[in-house]
């Protein structure tokens, strides 16, 4: 079982509980994935960036990447539909709670100048989104290796529809939110 479930299932379910002033624990709100994304744009000329994305979000998330293709073609972008320009990930269970803690603790401490996330960044739904602009924050991925450097997002998906339930259910595993 990952550090950051136990943590979850033995101590933060109880002091959400009580913190939320909720009455039954299944209202206390969870994770329920983590959406990892990376656009390529020199996709549209070198198909190989998209290869080379695939290996590092791979890398990153510990799971398969898979590669996204575009809905529609935009002759301004030279881009046809159908043409792979993204690489995506979904992390769940023991892979996701893994990720956060490599997150939390390894890589947001290694991003340049980080003086903490916003706690706007929630959409009203309760999911909070994060972009990373250096992939090269993570320890998987070598320096050495990296030909391009490329940002990705990262969309935590909770169980409640609330923000501020969300944003404490993110605080209770230390997320470095800004005051």
């Amino acid at each position: 079982m990952a550090r950051l479930r136990k943590y979850y299932l033995e101590k933060a379910v109880p002091q959400l509980k009580s913190d939320l002033k909720l009455s039954n624990d299944f209202e206390v709100p969870v994770l329920k994935k983590i959406v990892l994304n990376m656009g390529v744009g020199e996709a549209v000329a070198d198909s190989k960036h998209v290869k080379q994305a695939l290996e590092e979000l791979t890398l990153i998330s510990g799971q398969k990447a898979v590669a996204t293709a575009a809905r529609k073609s935009v002759a301004g972008f030279k881009l046809r539909g159908g043409q792979k320009i993204g690489v995506t990930v979904t992390l769940r269970r023991n892979r996701m709670y893994e990720f956060l803690d490599r997150l939390i603790n390894i890589a947001l401490p290694r991003v340049r100048d980080f003086r903490g996330l916003s706690v706007k960044s929630f959409d009203g739904n309760g999911n909070y989104s994060l972009g990373i602009k250096e992939q090269i924050v993570f320890p998987e991925v070598a320096v050495s290796n990296v030909e391009n450097i490329r940002g990705l997002d990262v969309v935590i998906v909770t169980g409640t529809r609330n923000d501020s339930h969300a944003a404490a259910l993110l605080r209770v595993f230390n997320f470095p939110f800004v005051s």
